[in-house]
């Protein structure tokens, strides 16, 4: 099974929310199952993006699921779809790098960051989710602070993230799935393994 049929049905056992099948349908029409995860760390390759997603799915339910207390749904939209905002976000072009051997100049590709819709990194997720369905408050709050401290907008202060971690264990869980899955996990690499 490859990786787009492995989320596929990741998706379809355990999302059954009203306009979920909408939202499936949906991203083939981005490139949200070939984007790389990031520009040139975690899955900065083809196909990055679905993968990571996969991992951060994963690591959150291996390390974190409690089956009195979670939601197998709230889980699968959370670690499939924290990073939606990634899609169309990435575009791959070139750039001139000196090969260390020869001396000579070649074009190398790279995926250059042309964000269409500015609108930040968790929100921009939760916004894109809600344009099919509604997310429960802890699975937007949790998707909304899932960068952590690497969120822009906790860089100047304030206590939100703070406070969504105090009254949502789900936001807590997701950030530590993805920090596991990106830091311990995926290396930077230029390849994917389908």
């Amino acid at each position: 099974m490859n990786l787009k049929d492995e989320f596929i049905n990741i998706y379809k056992k355990n999302i059954k929310r009203a306009g979920s099948e909408d939202l499936l349908k949906w991203l083939p029409t981005t490139d949200f199952f070939t984007a790389p995860a990031s520009a040139k760390y975690h899955c900065a390759c083809e196909g990055g993006l679905l993968l990571h997603s996969l991992n951060v799915y994963k690591v959150l339910n291996e390390r974190y699921f409690d089956s009195e207390t979670d939601s197998a749904e709230s889980f699968a939209i959370c670690g499939l779809l924290h990073d939606l905002c990634k899609a169309q976000f990435y575009k791959l072009t070139t750039r001139n790098v000196k090969n260390e051997v020869t001396g000579v100049w070649e074009k190398q590709p790279f995926y250059m960051i042309e964000d269409s819709f500015p609108y930040g990194h968790g929100e921009k997720s939760v916004f894109l989710i809600e344009r099919f369905m509604r997310l429960k408050t802890s699975e937007a709050m949790a998707i909304r602070w899932h960068m952590g401290g690497f969120d822009d907008s906790v860089k100047g202060g304030g206590f939100s993230m703070s406070l969504a971690f105090e009254k949502f264990p789900l936001a807590v869980k997701l950030h530590m799935a993805d920090l596991e899955a990106s830091y311990l996990r995926e290396k930077r690499t230029s390849e994917v393994a389908h």
